[in-house]
């Protein structure tokens, strides 16, 4: 066995090691959630473009050393930083090495398997959902919560979210709704469940180089998914910002229109038609094209009063309390969305 670490500060956020054929990666930042920083992403890229390369490496394993994520997203509040400070590069460089990442899980060549027994949001599932086998259990969480910090879905889902059933990618992307393993199984976010006391076992059997399909051979459940695929298809297939609110608003009586309408409250406006915009564009787009929208689109986004604003309300000073400008979804302005979005 082989094995290397990625240093910061002496601290290791990400060990490597290969054996019997495997390569695996371990997200070790549990302070942070794994939340990836720049040495992590430019660390995972590394190992991943030695091992496509080495034919003694037959299969890629990711896991976590955190026993409550596997990855809770980008390093947000670095981004912030530098935004304050602008450092317009520094926010270029993350972003455009982040997806570089995405994109390679994506094209990767060989069998990629990511191993979810937690929270898995923003920069985690594109880790993962791009890779060919994403495991799940009943302690994972899944979602795509850009919206509440005045940012957007981004890592390629605005590839892979509008080519999810009917309406599932609009309503996980403008509400930032968290859903559990298995429902990520039935909206096709994740290929596989095993429970979580078996996911170690799983996990030894990969390392030990035992085929894919005997060692996710524990994998299923008689559990079912309690996603509302009617009601997520009949107020989210539309492609409009203004059509689903009034939509969800009409529904009186319908408690979980209510909850979906709590939840786009607390989103930034100019996030939400950004976000349908995105998705909008990504169902007619390939996925490089994708993740070209997106790097321009973050870079723009960055830059506003909305996303500071939103990540110290949710991540640096946790009031939950944002004030986003402008307030109401009425008050966008179609020609700043146009801008950030690359129209």
């Amino acid at each position: 066995m082989s094995s290397l670490t990625a240093t910061v500060g002496g601290m290791s956020f990400i060990r490597t090691s290969v054996s019997n054929g495997v390569g695996e990666i371990v997200l070790d930042r549990p302070k942070a959630l794994n939340a990836l920083d720049q040495s992590m992403i430019d660390d995972m890229y590394a190992a991943l473009g030695d091992w496509g390369d080495d034919d003694s490496i037959e299969t890629v394993l990711v896991t976590s050393a955190s026993d409550r994520a596997f990855c809770a997203g980008g390093d947000i509040r670095a981004i912030r930083e530098h935004s304050l400070d602008g450092d317009t590069a520094a926010i270029t460089r993350y972003f455009s090495s982040e997806y570089r990442l995405d994109q390679m899980v994506a094209d990767y060549p060989k069998p990629y398997v990511s191993l979810i027994d937690g929270a898995a949001m923003g920069g985690g599932l594109g880790i993962s959902v791009h890779g060919e086998i994403r495991v799940v259990t009943e302690k994972a969480m899944i979602a795509m919560p850009e919206t509440a910090i005045g940012f957007f879905p981004d890592i390629g889902s605005t590839y892979f979210l509008p080519r999810l059933p009917e309406g599932v990618g609009m309503w996980l992307g403008l509400t930032g709704a968290r859903i559990r393993g298995i429902d990520a199984v039935a909206v096709g976010l994740a290929t596989h469940f095993v429970a979580s006391a078996d996911i170690a076992g799983v996990a030894e059997s990969i390392r030990s180089g035992d085929p894919l399909a005997d060692a996710l051979a524990t994998s299923g459940t008689t559990e079912t998914s309690d996603v509302p695929l009617r009601k997520v298809g009949e107020y989210f297939a539309d492609d409009n910002i203004n059509a689903i609110v009034g939509g969800l608003r009409g529904a009186i009586g319908d408690e979980w229109a209510e909850e979906m309408i709590g939840l786009l409250e607390k989103a930034s406006p100019t996030s939400l038609w950004v976000t349908a915009a995105m998705i909008n564009a990504g169902a007619q787009s390939g996925i490089d094209e994708c993740f070209d929208r997106e790097l321009h689109a973050a870079e723009q986004i960055t830059a506003t009063h909305d996303f500071r604003e939103g990540v110290r309300a949710v991540l640096v000073d946790k009031d939950r309390n944002p004030v986003f400008d402008p307030a109401a979804i009425d008050d966008v302005d179609p020609a700043v969305v146009a801008r950030i979005v690359g129209a």
